[in-house]
């Protein structure tokens, strides 16, 4: 076989596997389009209502790690003591900050020490104290030694709590005022249910007042452009079709509510895990899928919670190498689920896909992109093989995100002002030239870091609301 004749076949099958990836994308909108149908007809105002009014509802405690968080902290702590759900508490473990996290906190709600002694059934870092508002009952901080992972921290913080249901969020994530009614549904609906994930959107542009996004608007940052259309694809498309099938992998750190009792069957989130939502999302299908026992983790699809994207090039990065890394680790140390009927369609259909197309993607994508381009110019190959490919990657790419942003607008209504509206459009077209090829990189350079055993969390800015 001539090097011709190995170019061509070579580029056919980088073309051939964007296709595929991008044909399944639309079949997911579809799948989606209809999720989004079936569930606002359930989720009408009305049964919102009765879930806040039942008169036992479940518990909720929620679990807020904090690392050197002072610039959100209050902020996200006061729109959670605003939730209109009645039935909760808040535990906010302040994971051994370096900066004023404590120190604000105790000041805006009159913290003071209240030693208290509790079960703990999830190892993590020692205590150093815990403590009670004056002014807000419903509060708790959990004052302990870093454990080197925000796992150690959450696994503190569901030993203290005294809820049913544990709500696991980031220490800058701001909730929807109905975001628990709306999560709490589905363990209502079916006793099955052991978790529940959400619609996480990025709330970067928006008008933020006491702790509640009051008005929805686009970025002026193109790199926080293009993560809203992207956070827009993924849980519109590929986790409300996972849900659709009772087969979702991943429920985001930003926002995962559980069964507490689950939580601790399995032994809480791994500290050693860097991706540890996906990590802890597996383990528990896994668990309960060897058991033979049923199971349902259920998805809303529509936002139930803001959170910062980053806007920079440096934090970017690191987010998403770190990803990278996260999802490498769980699939290796998940790989005996993956083609395995043991575990339903989550071994014989989500596991296998992530590990083609998320797995294997950016190494697929980077060569393609490479060995075509360097054939083309040195007269290799021809125009036409070169054209396909990148019609198959950004044209087609295009296609799918503006699919995404098409649900997203019919079913949240979110950005309804025609300027951002056309921002978005825009944006859906621009991120798969350029942003697409730039996070196929990174996942090459995650790739590396997994294989030479970097560890870390990187760089991250935080900005205040």
């Amino acid at each position: 076989m001539s090097l011709t004749t190995g170019l061509v076949a070579f580029t056919v099958v980088v073309a051939t596997y964007f296709v595929a990836y991008n044909l399944s994308q639309f079949a997911m909108a579809g799948v989606a389009g209809r999720f989004l149908w079936r569930y606002r007809r359930r989720r009408n105002p009305r049964n919102l209502a009765l879930v806040a009014r039942l008169a036992a509802p479940p518990f909720v405690s929620i679990v807020v790690p904090a690392h050197n968080e002072a610039l959100t902290i209050v902020d996200s702590i006061r729109a959670l003591l605003a939730l209109e759900y009645e039935a909760r508490e808040i535990v906010v473990v302040n994971d051994g900050s370096k900066d004023d996290t404590l120190a604000i906190l105790t000041q805006a709600f009159k913290l003071v020490e209240a030693p208290v002694a509790f079960v703990q059934p999830l190892k993590s870092a020692p205590l150093r104290g815990v403590y009670r508002s004056l002014v807000e009952p419903a509060l708790i901080v959990i004052d302990k030694a870093n454990g080197g992972s925000k796992s150690d921290a959450v696994n503190a913080g569901i030993n203290a709590a005294s809820g049913r249901l544990i709500l696991v969020i980031d220490a800058d994530t701001m909730l929807e005022p109905d975001a628990l009614s709306r999560a709490a549904m589905p363990f209502l609906e079916h006793p099955d249910t052991v978790a529940v994930g959400g619609y996480v959107a990025i709330a970067n542009g928006c008008r933020i007042e006491h702790g509640r996004v009051t008005d929805v608007a686009m970025p002026r940052s193109w790199l926080a452009r293009f993560q809203i259309v992207e956070y827009m694809r993924n849980f519109l498309l590929f986790r409300v079709t996972c849900a659709s099938g009772n087969g979702v992998t991943l429920i985001s750190g930003a926002f995962g509510l559980f069964l507490r009792d689950a939580l601790i069957d399995v032994g809480g989130y791994d500290g050693t895990a860097i991706g540890e939502d996906m990590d802890l999302t597996l383990r528990l299908q896994a668990y309960y899928r060897q058991r033979k026992r049923p199971i349902r983790i259920a998805h809303v699809p529509l936002p139930v919670c803001w959170t910062q994207a980053p806007e920079d090039w440096q934090s970017m990065r690191a987010q998403r190498c770190r990803w990278r890394r996260g999802l490498l680790q769980v699939l290796w140390r998940q790989r005996r689920m993956i083609g395995n009927p043991r575990y339903g369609i989550i071994g014989m259909g989500v596991l296998p896909y992530i590990a083609i197309f998320e797995g294997l993607g950016p190494l697929i994508e980077l060569l393609g992109y490479i060995v075509t381009t360097v054939a083309f110019f040195l007269g290799l190959l021809d125009w036409q093989h070169w054209r396909v490919m990148l019609a198959a990657s950004i044209l087609f790419g295009a296609a799918t995100t503006l699919v995404s942003v098409f649900l997203s607008d019919i079913s949240t209504r979110k950005y309804l002002h025609p300027r951002d509206l056309a921002l978005l459009v825009t944006s859906a077209i621009l991120e798969n030239a350029g942003y697409r090829q730039l996070n196929t990189w990174w996942g090459c350079v995650g790739t590396l870091q997994a294989m030479t055993g970097k560890t870390g969390w990187g760089p991250m800015k935080r900005k205040a609301f």
